[in-house]
C-alpha cells in the first residue's frame, strides 16, 4: 500500500498568501487586516499549511511573531512563484476585461512611433492580442527580454547578442546630430563625420555591450581622432535639454526629429552616416511566440519593401 503524503492539491493557495503575508508583516492582526480575514481564520491556515508541509514554519509566543528556519527557506522559495502566478493571473483578468485573447510585453528605448502602434492595433484587430508597452532605460536595450520581463524589444540595433533574434527590421535612418542653435556649427547645412570630433557627443547610459554603445555614439571618427563624450543620457528628452543648452551634442534619426520640434536646437545631417540608424523588434531565439510573428508581419506591411522573420 502506498503511502499517504501530502500532495500539492491538497495546499490551498489561500495558505500560501496567508504565510507570505505574515512573513511580510510578523503580525497576525496586520496580516488579517490586509487579507481582509479575521485573526482566527489566518490562524487556521497557518496550521493547515503547517499540517500539510509537517514541520513548525511560524513561532508565535505573546510577544513577537517569527519564522522558523524552515519557515524562512519556505517562503523564499515560493514567493517566486507565488508572485508569478498572480501576475499571470492579473494579466488573464485584464485581457478578459478587454476582450482580448493574448498579451504581448513590448518594451521600448525612447519614442513609439505611428506605424509601430498602427502595427499593435492591427495585431489586436486580426489577432486579438493586446501589446503592453514598457519603456526601458535608454543604454540597456536587451536586459528586460533577456531575463524575461518583456517578450520582445523594439530597439536600436545591432543585436549581436547569441540568446536573441531579430524578427524584423525597420527601415535604415539617416543620422543627424543635435546641436544648439547658437552653436557656431548651426548654420551650416550638413556636417562631415571628421568634424564630429570637433563635438562632444552624448552617450546612453546602461548595460549595453560596448558594440552596441559603440554604434549609437562612435569613439572615433573614420581617420581615428578620438571623439569626446564626458556626458551620458537615461532619456532622449534629456539629450535634447542637454544638447540645446550648448555645451553637448547628440546623435537621432530623423523620426526622432519629426517628433521632437525645438526652436532651441538644429538638426544637422551628418555625411557618412546615411543610413547607419535602424530599429529592430527582438526577441529570445528559444521563445519565439506565434503572436511575435504576427506582429513582425504586420510592421513589414507598415513598412513596403521590409522583410519580416515570419
Amino acid at each position: 500500500m502506498a503511502a499517504e503524503y501530502p500532495t500539492m492539491h491538497q495546499v490551498q493557495l489561500q495558505q500560501i498568501e496567508c504565510l507570505i503575508t505574515l512573513a511580510e508583516e510578523l503580525h497576525f492582526g496586520r496580516t488579517a487586516e490586509r487579507l481582509g480575514y479575521s485573526q482566527s481564520r489566518v490562524s487556521q491556515l497557518i496550521a493547515a499549511l503547517e499540517a500539510r508541509v509537517g514541520a513548525r514554519l511560524v513561532e508565535r509566543t505573546s510577544r513577537r511573531v517569527a519564522l522558523t528556519r524552515l519557515g524562512e527557506q519556505f517562503v523564499k522559495e515560493v514567493r517566486p512563484a507565488y508572485r508569478a502566478l498572480a501576475t499571470t493571473f492579473a494579466r488573464a483578468r485584464e485581457r478578459a476585461l478587454r476582450g482580448a485573447l493574448q498579451e504581448l510585453r513590448i518594451g521600448f528605448t525612447g519614442m513609439v512611433y505611428e506605424e509601430i502602434t498602427r502595427g499593435f492595433r492591427a495585431l489586436r484587430e486580426e489577432h486579438g492580442v493586446t501589446v503592453d508597452m514598457h519603456d526601458l532605460p535608454l543604454g540597456s536595450p536587451f536586459s528586460a527580454v533577456l531575463d524575461g520581463t518583456v517578450d520582445a524589444v523594439i530597439v536600436e540595433l545591432p543585436c549581436h547578442e547569441p540568446e536573441l533574434t531579430v524578427g524584423y527590421r525597420f527601415p535604415a535612418q539617416d543620422q543627424f546630430v543635435a546641436l544648439a542653435a547658437q552653436h557656431r556649427l548651426a548654420d551650416r547645412d550638413a556636417i562631415e563625420m571628421e568634424e564630429l570630433a570637433e563635438l562632444d557627443l552624448l552617450h546612453r547610459i546602461g548595460d549595453a555591450a560596448d558594440y552596441w554603445k559603440a554604434a549609437r555614439t562612435p569613439p572615433a571618427t573614420p581617420s581615428g581622432t578620438p571623439i569626446p563624450s564626458t556626458a551620458g543620457i537615461t532619456t532622449i528628452q534629456q539629450g535634447m535639454a542637454l544638447a540645446a543648452a550648448g555645451q553637448h551634442a547628440m546623435l537621432v534619426c530623423r523620426p526622432v526629429i519629426e517628433h521632437n520640434a525645438r526652436r532651441d536646437l538644429r538638426f544637422l545631417p551628418v555625411r557618412g552616416l546615411e543610413g547607419t540608424s535602424r530599429l529592430g523588434l527582438v526577441w529570445r531565439a528559444d521563445r519565439a511566440d506565434p503572436a511575435l510573428l504576427a506582429l513582425s508581419r504586420l510592421l513589414a506591411l507598415e513598412n513596403p519593401g521590409t522583410v519580416s522573420a515570419a
